[in-house]
């Protein structure tokens, strides 16, 4: 795989942070554009802690929460599996070296071209949860190894995703198992999708439950081979949140309903994997101060802050995720916190990233910090009005590098020193001071990262 320099980790000494890798990226004024700093280590971590908690549950990591290769490449490394939902993710994940039956098209609507194309690279495993959907497949790719996707809403999602996919388990999943069999076509399993960001975990248990009864019934209708259950998405992504308690829900029905464990279970986690790992920086470009009445009517003064990125780019999740997000300044303040708002760089009077929150006192050329923006972000960003996406500066602790650098095989040509981090969105490669020549720390400041540029082939 040739590597890009957006493919490009470097690797951490020391102590770091996020906020610490953003603020040696703005130091000395140079950069304007937003970026985003990516913790793979973050992801890494998350890995480590599925297979803790529900072993048997194999990731399928679903690419369109985001694409971005880096993150693709890296659960690749880690041995997830990957939910596809159209033709250019399927050539994502395959042009890294995933082979096909690490994929599951997980689309139940899909085009015919793409059901071709799914065909001619080998990705069988499919969904479905209609009769066109069947009479599509059975032309297209009569070989398909089918999943019938049933409904199981949960009480409480961040993006509820009944109302669009999903069969009901008792009025029609049977009638299609039937159809299916009549068709001559293979389904191998069940899946669900209880919503993405949920919050209840009751629901897989309702959810398992109906998908034993349909393993049951497939049996029955001509559907000997039934061998995988796709418990979909809906983790908690978020920096400080825990899938303890799901896992532990999971788990007991999985042991109460799906014993045998010929029976392969696999689910789609997305934000789980992304939300943490990346971290926004956006600068203030602009203020305003302006009046409003509060509740009683009283006249109070409010800030309006014009940042570098808005709805249009990162935070498009505000409109079609439904994330409430936080602003943070990179620097501390003595300062009270004020009354404000949080506007993107567009001339659109909708890109408003925050209407009403509180900030201390800032001026232009500051910058601020957003935490868990790695889910539907960059997948949706545009460069609306002309204004950049955001770039991303993936970083790795020293001691995750040194445990996984075997499955990344590296050359001399992956390795560079020097602090190309700093200084302008797009940097000139020429400019980037060799490791001879790398000047000392100023006595003024603290001393920056080093950092070891690597790459994923």
């Amino acid at each position: 795989m040739i590597v890009s320099e957006e493919q490009r980790i470097r690797v951490m000494e020391g102590d770091w942070s996020p906020l610490s890798v953003g603020r040696h990226i703005v130091d000395g004024g140079l950069q304007e554009d937003p970026f985003y700093v990516m913790d793979v280590g973050e992801v890494v971590a998350r890995y480590h802690t599925w297979r803790e908690l529900m072993p048997r549950v194999e990731p399928f990591y679903a690419v369109k929460c985001n694409d971005d290769k880096l993150l693709v490449s890296t659960l690749a490394a880690l041995g997830t599996g990957f939910d596809c939902a159209s033709k250019a993710e399927i050539e994502l994940v395959t042009s890294i070296g995933v082979r096909p039956e690490r994929i599951i098209f997980a689309n139940p609507a899909k085009m015919a071209s793409h059901i071709k194309y799914s065909a001619r690279v080998g990705v069988d495993t499919m969904t479905f949860d209609s009769e066109t959907e069947l009479m599509k497949i059975k032309q297209h790719m009569p070989r398909a190894q089918l999943v019938v996707r049933i409904r199981c809403d949960a009480a409480a999602a961040q993006c509820p995703l009944g109302i669009k996919f999903g069969c009901d388990p008792v009025t029609e999943a049977p009638r299609l198992l039937k159809l299916a069999a009549v068709l001559g076509l293979e389904v191998i399993g069940v899946s669900f999708h209880v919503g993405s960001g949920t919050q209840e975990t009751g629901v897989y248990l309702r959810a398992i439950q109906y998908s034993r009864a349909l393993f049951s019934l497939a049996a029955n209708v001509g559907h000997a081979n039934m061998r995988l259950l796709d418990i979909g998405g809906g983790f908690p992504g978020s920096l400080h949140s825990d899938i303890r308690e799901v896992s532990q829900v999971i788990n007991g029905a999985l042991d109460t309903y799906f014993s045998d464990r010929s029976v392969r279970v696999i689910a789609e986690p997305g934000r789980y994997f992304a939300a943490a790992a990346y971290t926004l920086f956006a600068m203030v470009h602009a203020t305003r101060e302006v009046s409003q009445k509060d509740e009683e009517g009283i006249e109070q003064s409010h800030t309006m802050y014009f940042i570098n990125d808005g709805v249009y780019g990162s935070f498009n999740c505000v409109l079609y995720d439904h994330q409430h997000v936080v602003a943070e300044t990179i620097e501390p303040k003595c300062e009270k916190p004020q009354p404000c708002s949080v506007w993107g760089p567009s001339c659109d009077g909708l890109d408003c990233v925050l209407p009403n929150t509180f900030l201390p006192p800032l001026i232009t050329g500051e910058w601020l910090m957003f935490r868990d923006m790695g889910a539907y972000t960059l997948p949706v960003a545009s460069a609306f009005n002309g204004f950049p996406v955001p770039k991303v500066r993936a970083v790795i602790d020293s001691s995750v590098w040194s445990a996984l650098k075997d499955l990344w095989p590296l050359s001399e040509s992956h390795f560079c020193r020097g602090d190309p981090m700093t200084g302008p969105q797009t940097v000139d490669q020429s400019m980037l001071p060799s490791l001879s020549d790398t000047p000392s720390p100023s006595p003024s400041h603290s001393p920056a990262p080093v950092f070891v540029e690597c790459a994923l082939k």
